[in-house]
């Protein structure tokens, strides 16, 4: 890409907006540069931020998960990428949590550069671009997936990427930049298949507003033929294993669905952050409106399908976050063309103000700040659950090993440890695989691990049920144990039962089936 690449005629920016060069020798309004040096800071000062403050807690039960995984092209809960990426850093970073949370930091540095090379297509200068990455670098969602390794962080590069090349094509009337697109997605189809829901929206949205002439386009249909050649080994692991990922939603629907429909709208203003979440509603009001950028009026049609289809099916309400942060981008052009109108000092200081707010609020939100001793009594848990899901396994682990070490020495030789979740199981591995036998769960992709070997006669089971309620799988259970990380912080672990069994009523064979479970 050179920086002076253009756009059609029909795009030239109205006058007002900053960043533009008055036009090029063919009489076609010119991009702005790449504000390299403000954006080269806004991204060291996020990464500073993420890199010193990503050990705080601990392990998040994904994270845990991830490094069970064994190396293959699919799960039944995800496709590969993730887990894989947490392997490689576990590796070249030598076991440390540290090293293993790198990944994210790299995956946000990308989103930022990502949202304001967007703006910089919308019409951008230099400041709407640096405010587009400041503003979705430290939004609470985006520092979020920078502090702990999840899907969440790549996908949010996979959606910007091919929201930026869809752009590139459509603004620019550039068609090759769908085959980047059709990469891009094809990368992507290996960290979640929920780009699909983009694909739906930006369909949706050129066929209700256009232009939809670029649906017969055979660069767009070479894109996807690009996307399905690039993702095949994924997508023929879920056809083969009888599309897993369509169970997995379903259960996910099931069991979050109502509390998701319910939330929805509200996580919608705090996903960025409500101090700015003004910009990406002007942003998406704008991309409906302005005359500049009637040709990616889809996207703001995207995002909008994106929405319905969200709550329809009971996901999670930050899916919609890859569109969220291209409305940002486009709010920010315009923010930009506000700041540079009438009581100038004003705006500065009520962009500033909201700007700072909004940082430190997130900060607060999204990262290990508070001491753990006083994260109980915050509402932060509440907010985001990824800090109360990374509080406690170290001592979870001990008081497991204490249950299976008081067991007698012919016990403990003939025992197996059996854990509800995946988080659980991961905890043990990790933190405590040298002191205790082997660890099985029947959680998403580990319940294809097991089932134990038949000759495991004393279960330690972890979260698996009260002792009465095991009595038709043993014919004696009694509880050790209850979990408590000793620092009030309710997550799904506090207090669930430690059970020791014996006298196993069925086989492992014929229990396993009824022990697997998604969700």
């Amino acid at each position: 890409m050179t920086e002076q690449a253009v756009r059609p005629a029909a795009t030239v920016a109205p006058p007002g907006v900053p960043g533009r060069s008055p036009t090029d020798d063919g009489g076609r309004a010119a991009l702005a540069p790449i504000a390299w040096r403000p954006l080269g800071v806004v991204a060291g000062l996020v990464a500073a931020l993420l890199l010193t403050t990503n050990s705080g807690y601990g392990y998040h039960r994904d994270e845990l998960y991830f490094l069970m995984l064994r190396p293959d092209w699919g799960y039944r809960d995800q496709p590969p990428l993730t887990p894989a990426i947490a392997r490689l850093a576990d590796t070249l970073f030598g076991g440390s949590l540290w090293g293993l949370r790198v990944p994210a930091t790299l995956f946000v540095l990308a989103a930022l550069l990502l949202a304001a090379l967007l703006a910089r297509e919308l019409g951008g200068g230099a400041l709407a671009q640096t405010l587009a990455a400041l503003g979705l670098g430290t939004g609470a969602a985006t520092l979020i997936f920078g502090h702990v390794l999840l899907t969440a962080g790549p996908d949010l590069v996979v959606w910007l990427g091919i929201v930026l090349c869809a752009a590139r094509a459509l603004l620019r009337d550039q068609p090759r930049w769908w085959l980047a697109a059709g990469a891009v997605l094809g990368v992507g189809l290996y960290n979640k298949l929920l780009v699909v829901l983009l694909l739906v929206g930006l369909g949706a949205g050129l066929l209700a507003v256009g232009p939809r002439r670029v649906l017969a386009s055979r660069w767009l249909w070479a894109g996807v033929a690009l996307a399905l050649v690039v993702g095949a080994p994924n997508l023929v692991y879920q056809f083969t294993h009888e599309l897993p990922q369509a169970d997995m939603a379903g259960a996910i629907a099931d069991n979050k669905g109502a509390e998701s429909r319910s939330t929805f709208v509200p996580f919608q203003l705090l996903l960025i952050g409500p101090p700015l979440a003004a910009v990406w509603l002007a942003g998406l009001v704008g991309l409906l409106r302005r005359r500049p950028w009637r040709p990616v009026r889809a996207l703001a049609v995207a995002y909008l399908t994106v929405c319905v289809l969200v709550l329809v099916s009971g996901g999670q309400p930050y899916y919609t976050y890859g569109l969220l942060g291209a409305l940002f981008a486009a709010g920010c052009v315009l923010l930009e063309g506000w700041l540079g109108r009438g009581r100038r000092r004003l705006r500065a200081t009520l962009t500033g103000t909201a700007f700072l707010a909004n940082v430190l609020a997130s900060a607060v939100i999204a990262l290990p700040l508070l001491p753990v001793g006083m994260l109980g009594d915050s509402p932060v848990p509440g907010i985001n659950v990824t800090a109360a899901d990374s509080v406690g396994w170290p001592r979870y682990v001990d008081q497991v090993v204490r249950a299976y070490d008081e067991l007698p020495p012919a016990d403990r030789a003939a025992a197996v440890v059996l854990t509800a979740n995946y988080g659980e199981a991961g905890a043990l591995t990790r933190l405590g695989a040298d002191r205790l036998p082997a660890i099985y769960s029947g959680h998403n992709e580990l319940g294809y691990y097991g089932p134990p070997p038949e000759s495991a006669t004393v279960l330690v089971g972890v979260g698996i049920g009260e002792p009465d309620e095991l009595v038709r799988y043993f014919g004696g259970c009694r509880l050790a144990a209850r979990l408590d990380n000793g620092v009030g912080v309710d997550n799904e672990e506090q207090g669930v039962p430690v059970v020791v069994c014996h006298q196993r009523r069925l086989s492992w064979a014929e229990m396993w089936p009824r022990i697997r479970h998604f969700d």
